[in-house]
């Protein structure tokens, strides 16, 4: 397990990393489709030790977020790594608000005597330093989804905690650009590469980051028996998609911005959550913790009907799920399973890169009926 980070700043990273290094090399790493090598050399069987395409999402990824990582199928294959590593009959604590994939990882394990599960608000700060002092695995998504809430993690990665227990961060929403959960105390920084890293819808991939070497091992090794491994393919484009991650971010960001402060003035709108806002509840934290507030603004309208036709209003701003790619998409979260509990109302938007004046034209039009 190496533990060389970079020592560029994280936007030259995700330029220069996981490149060829001699004479000849190709600049890019190649798309290596190969599942066994012949013996002798540094790689036998790719599920065990991977493939040169894997190895250097891995390396782009670690430099980013600090610490050695490992890629997966997806998000949720790399989600389900770190649960696994509970035993039978600990309690995990999770979000109240929380990805419904995770949340279902969960539940999942109650339905079937593995462990107990506790959910705590995002902001409640006492809570989670509680829960590290009890917990098997605690797991914080911040800004959650879809509620935007921040955890203070500087404070929560700083407490005392049991002996063994996992602190687990997801951190999709912000990218490692905004956040790094490591130096703050977490165990484990998580992502759906799919998302922001990707960045351009095309890919299924996740990854864990971790700086300890025992915990690296135990993530390693279940990888390896459930084969939950990364395509050739999805890594390649992964770091293709990468490379503009810095200028893609900002961009979106931008709109983002624009767009929460547009929406927030709109009488059409009945509440923003964005953590770039004044008005958001956690504005302090989120300024002082995030180098960037995200490219998500969730807002609500008057109904879940209304909200269903805004979203089939809009020309620019597509109708789909996910999030974090070069194009704005938006939906009405509380119609996915799981979800249901969320205001009717509610809109999640994934604010892209495409010109901010465009895209506040195709609200304003489809919010005028």
């Amino acid at each position: 397990m190496s533990n060389d980070l970079p020592d560029v700043d994280p936007r030259t990273w995700v330029v220069t990393a996981a490149r060829g290094e001699d004479p000849g090399d190709p600049l890019n790493t190649p798309l290596v489709a190969a599942s066994t090598y012949i013996r002798g050399g540094d790689l036998g069987y790719a599920r065990d030790g991977g493939t040169p395409t894997w190895h250097a999402l891995e390396s782009l990824i670690g430099g980013l977020e600090g610490g050695p990582t490992l890629a997966f199928a997806s998000g949720m294959a790399a989600a389900a790594a770190v649960f696994d590593q509970v035993t039978a009959g600990a309690t995990v604590v999770i979000p109240d608000d929380c990805y419904q994939g995770v949340a279902g990882i969960a539940d999942d394990g109650v339905t079937r005597g593995r462990w107990l599960v506790e959910r705590i608000a995002v902001d409640d700060t006492a809570g989670w330093i509680d829960a590290l002092q009890r917990a098997a695995l605690v797991w914080i998504e911040s800004p959650s989804n879809p509620l935007l809430n921040i955890a203070d993690l500087a404070a929560i990665g700083a407490a005392p905690r049991r002996e063994g227990t996992i602190l687990a961060v997801d951190n999709t929403f912000a990218t490692p650009l905004n956040q790094r959960p490591l130096e703050l105390g977490a165990d484990i920084s998580m992502m759906s590469v799919t998302k922001y890293i990707g960045g351009h819808s095309d890919l299924l991939s996740g990854s864990l980051s971790t700086n300890d070497d025992e915990l690296y091992a135990a993530l390693h090794r279940l990888r390896v028996l459930t084969g939950a491994t990364p395509g050739a393919l999805e890594s390649y484009l992964a770091v293709r998609g990468a490379r503009t991650l810095a200028i893609r971010l900002d961009a979106a960001q931008q709109n983002a911005m624009a767009i929460a402060e547009y929406l927030d003035d709109h009488p059409a709108v009945n509440s923003v959550r964005y953590p770039g806002l004044t008005s958001h509840p956690q504005h302090d934290i989120a300024t002082e913790q995030l180098n960037g507030f995200g490219t998500i603004v969730s807002f609500e309208v008057e109904s879940g009907d209304a909200a269903d036709a805004l979203c089939l209003a809009t020309t620019l701003i597509r109708h789909a799920t996910s999030l974090g790619a070069v194009e704005s998409t938006m939906e009405r979260r509380s119609v996915i399973p799981g979800q249901e509990h969320l205001p009717a109302g509610l809109i999640r938007l994934s604010v892209g890169i495409e010109s901010t004046t465009d895209l506040l034209a195709d609200l304003e039009t489809a919010l005028a009926g």
